[in-house]
């Protein structure tokens, strides 16, 4: 596998998140959540794991009320993660994007039905489009009691929904430390519009975004 980094404007190859396939993925109308999630006011966290997080940054990048969305690593062992150590696929860490976000504009519940529509497809395993391994699992990440009930709930009504011809195969994970990715690796899509990857597998989901959520949606990327 193959991928396109911006470290430098003269070495812009460097190695691996996937190689550009012939097509997208299609975006899926998820359900309106039943549970809905009940946040107390301020700022809220969440980490959401789908695949490579360059597309998983952007899409959260464009949703309003979210504050920030920093690709990084979660769910692994050891005391630190790098890309080069977490692309072995033998650390068990997950590509994964944590967001602040404001409840008082977008809910958790929504966020889950945003990550599902146009963010995963939750019937791979181990795996998302052209990217394959342990490292691009799906999976959600809540951080506290009443986002581990909506999720769980979610999941279950995802799995009463049956949307997809496949199974849900994405499962909730403890929280952990999160690792952020190395700086050249944050507001990718922001700063690589016209890259290869981005253009076949995450602009399309941001375009996703819009027609689905045109009320959640920020015409601008948010960066940071």
């Amino acid at each position: 596998m193959r991928r396109w980094v911006a470290v430098t404007a003269a070495a812009f190859l460097l190695g691996a998140c996937g190689q550009v396939a012939a097509a997208g993925e299609s975006a899926v109308r998820a359900p309106v959540a039943d549970r809905v999630a009940t946040e107390t006011k301020g700022f809220k966290t969440a980490i959401f794991a789908g695949g490579c997080f360059w597309g998983i940054e952007g899409v959260f990048s464009h949703v309003k009320g979210v504050k920030s969305a920093v690709s990084g690593y979660h769910g692994g062992t050891g005391v630190n993660a790098t890309y080069a150590s977490v692309s072995t696929g033998q650390t068990r860490h997950a590509e994964a994007v944590k967001i602040t976000y404001d409840p008082a504009v977008i809910r958790y519940d929504q966020l889950l039905r945003i990550f599902f529509s146009v963010g995963a497809d939750p019937t791979q395993l181990n795996r998302q489009g052209p990217d394959t391994g342990t490292q691009y699992r799906s999976a959600l990440v809540p951080l506290g009691k009443e986002q581990a009930a909506v999720a769980r709930a979610y999941l279950a009504q995802l799995d009463q929904a049956k949307l997809w011809d496949k199974p849900v195969v994405t499962r909730i994970e403890a929280a952990a430390t999160f690792y952020p990715a190395e700086a050249y690796h944050q507001d990718f899509m922001a700063k690589n519009p016209r890259h290869p990857y981005i253009l076949r597998w995450d602009a399309p989901k941001v375009k996703a975004l819009g027609a689905l959520f045109p009320d959640h949606y920020r015409a601008s990327f948010r960066t940071g």
